[in-house]
């Protein structure tokens, strides 16, 4: 059994951590709400542009307007990895890893030894994590949190875009935590270019027949560039609530991990207190005994 003195001093370091972790339970709880609301109100726009898109996409020709839906032979693939840029969230962005290497490994095995996998980082795990691997890291952006807004967002999508307009890469995809609420985020790889023409996902599929005014090329060249610097903004608004919400779990999980192991070492502690007091006593009694005695 430890000393009195090791189980006060593990009782002192626990209570600091308890401390510490409660007060990012909290602060991460405040970042949760404003990412929360940040992520709500931009959903229904970016579905409902999303839709549109993909309308669209199936009536368009290889021309100019259909260069971002151009099907083409895999040969160069762009994987966007976005985790986030500090620890402490749980299994947070292991999972993003984890999805990450499994598209390589299974979807696209084949181009690992032609050196046709590219990597995307925003968040500083994916980066540390990626520069330590084979593959090639083409950029991060891990300051990007920092400052999260749409206008920062749209020259990273802007950039991606225009190389696979210029056919660098044939595929893009974004693999993002899809936030569900505080307790659940949800591993996601979703293909970013070329645009589906269709999508399981989307309620009504049914073709439409929009009304272009002034007229459908000047629409289209506008709609589609917008639509996809939406659709990249979404995936990060939607990991970056959902590091908060992993965050804010995790701290409570250790908040209370601390709390339990607090009243354990207490218990311990005063179970040791006890027994040196016992054996003070019986020292004392014993050694009174031996005088009178003697």
């Amino acid at each position: 059994m430890p000393n009195l003195k090791e189980v006060r001093n593990r009782i002192t370091s626990v209570s600091s951590t308890r401390q510490i972790t409660s007060a990012m339970k909290m602060v991460s709880a405040a970042k949760l709400k404003r990412a929360q609301n940040a992520i709500t109100r931009l959903r229904p726009y970016a579905g409902k542009l999303k839709e549109i898109l993909q309308n669209l996409s199936a009536s368009l020709d290889s021309s100019s307007d259909g260069v971002y839906s151009t099907e083409r032979e895999v040969k160069n693939v762009l994987l966007v990895a976005i985790t986030s840029n500090r620890g402490l969230c749980g299994g947070f962005n292991s999972a993003i890893l984890k999805r990450t290497n499994k598209a390589i490994n299974k979807d696209y095995a084949n181009l690992k030894s032609t050196g046709g996998i590219h990597i995307l980082t925003i968040g500083k795990k994916a980066t540390d994590y990626f520069k330590k691997s084979s593959y090639n890291l083409v950029s991060s952006h891990d300051a990007l949190f920092d400052d999260l807004t749409f206008d920062n967002v749209a020259p990273i999508a802007k950039t991606i875009m225009s190389e696979f307009a210029t056919g660098k890469y044939d595929k893009v995809e974004v693999v993002y935590n899809q936030f569900k609420n505080a307790a659940t985020q949800i591993p996601t790889l979703e293909q970013y270019l070329p645009v589906k023409s269709d999508d399981t996902e989307v309620v009504n599929t049914s073709k439409v027949d929009y009304i272009f005014e002034p007229n459908k090329e000047d629409i289209v060249k506008d709609l589609i560039p917008k639509s996809l610097k939406i659709q990249l903004y979404k995936g990060i608004l939607d990991s970056h609530a959902a590091e908060h919400g992993a965050r804010m779990t995790a701290m409570h999980q250790a908040t209370d991990n601390a709390t339990t192991l607090l009243g354990e070492l207490k218990l311990s502690y005063n179970k040791a207190r006890q027994a040196a007091i016992t054996t003070e006593i019986l020292e004392i009694g014993g050694g009174a005994a031996a005088l009178e005695d003697g």
